[in-house]
């Protein structure tokens, strides 16, 4: 993995590709469990009526 440095102090700013995708794709599995957690307590809900 070869990093490149574009000379500013933002942390962003001198991640590779591969660790910019990691984020995203981490930032999609968390929103995708907190959809998961939503729908599971919503077929609970709609199990009770």
């Amino acid at each position: 993995m070869q990093h490149q440095n574009t000379s500013t102090f933002n942390h962003q700013d001198n991640l590779s590709d591969e660790e910019k995708e990691l984020i995203k794709l981490r930032k999609e599995v968390q929103h995708l469990k907190m959809e998961n957690n939503i729908l599971k307590q919503v077929a609970l809900i709609m199990g009770q009526s």
